[in-house]
């Protein structure tokens, strides 16, 4: 079956590969995830203050891509044999935010509930 994401998968996974751990966890699995997505040029000020922020700017990113595709996806990259977690039915306990800054990127927190 075909999988539009498979690139984006492979990608993910290049990057987190290497805090893999050398068996995959197995016991239920909490799960704290932060996608910061770039700011639109529209929530910057022009002219030689364009490097500032207009007043009153969102702090959360409330358009596409959907904050539970997201997730789906990241669950998906690192789960499997041979990968983070066992399954990603161990996922008990999710926390997931968009949240604007300058620097896109993800962060990823996978740790086993005691």
């Amino acid at each position: 079956m075909y999988d539009p994401s498979a690139n984006d998968k492979k990608q993910m996974w290049l990057q987190i590969a290497k805090f893999k751990p050398k068996e995959a966890l197995k016991g239920d699995i909490q799960l704290i995830v932060t996608f910061f997505m770039k700011r639109p040029k529209s929530h910057y000020r022009t002219g030689k203050y364009s490097h500032i922020l207009k007043d009153k700017v969102p702090e959360y990113h409330s358009f596409v891509p959907d904050l539970d595709n997201l997730v789906k996806m990241c669950c998906d990259t690192f789960s499997g044999k041979n990968k983070m977690i066992y399954d990603d039915s161990q996922i008990c306990r999710i926390q997931a935010e968009k949240v604007y800054d300058e620097k896109p990127r993800t962060e990823i927190i996978i740790e086993e509930i005691s």
